[in-house]
């Protein structure tokens, strides 16, 4: 497992994430550092996102503007179908780690391929499995990957915008 350090914010809404990512990007914080988990609406019966040549995407449902903006911003990212969790988007650093846990290479006893991922970070077990039941609850993360002293400036300009963020240090 490769540690890193890394500071999670859960997000009830994709407006209060989407400010979040605006406040790190004023502050100067690399983009590319960023990484946002999230899920579609469920009550929509049209596809969530499809990609065109370029890696653009042409529709995201209700949320569209929110991924579309931050597809521009982040690192890579992707839209999955992940068992227990349905749609998710996920973009930045982590859609690696989310890509090589559906593959197989990272899955560890009894998690899910997104805990797998999250975990495959250095995120302690125990709190994996808080940040997918806040996916499960349809909100989002924003998890923000640096060295000590980025995550926690990160943590201290996100910490007015969450009620539930916490940093993680490699040891």
């Amino acid at each position: 497992m490769k540690k890193e350090n890394s500071c999670i914010a859960i997000f009830n809404t994709h407006v209060e994430a989407e400010q979040a990512v605006k406040d790190l990007q004023k502050a100067d914080f690399d983009m590319k550092k960023l990484s946002i988990v999230g899920k579609g609406y469920h009550t929509e019966e049209e596809p969530l996102g499809y990609y065109t040549v370029g890696d653009r995407v042409m529709f995201w449902g209700k949320q569209g503007a929110f991924w579309g903006g931050l597809w521009g911003l982040l690192l890579g990212a992707g839209f999955f179908w992940i068992p227990a969790f349905g749609p998710l988007v996920v973009a930045g650093p982590i859609s690696v780690a989310l890509i090589g846990a559906l593959e197989g290479a990272v899955l560890t006893g009894g998690m899910t391929a997104l805990g797998a991922a999250i975990y495959s970070i250095g995120v302690p077990r125990e709190s994996v499995i808080k940040y997918e039941m806040a996916i499960k609850s349809d909100k989002f993360l924003l998890i923000v990957h640096g060295t000590q002293a980025e995550v926690e400036r990160a943590r201290d300009i996100l910490k007015t915008g969450s009620d539930d963020i916490t940093t993680h240090i490699a040891s």
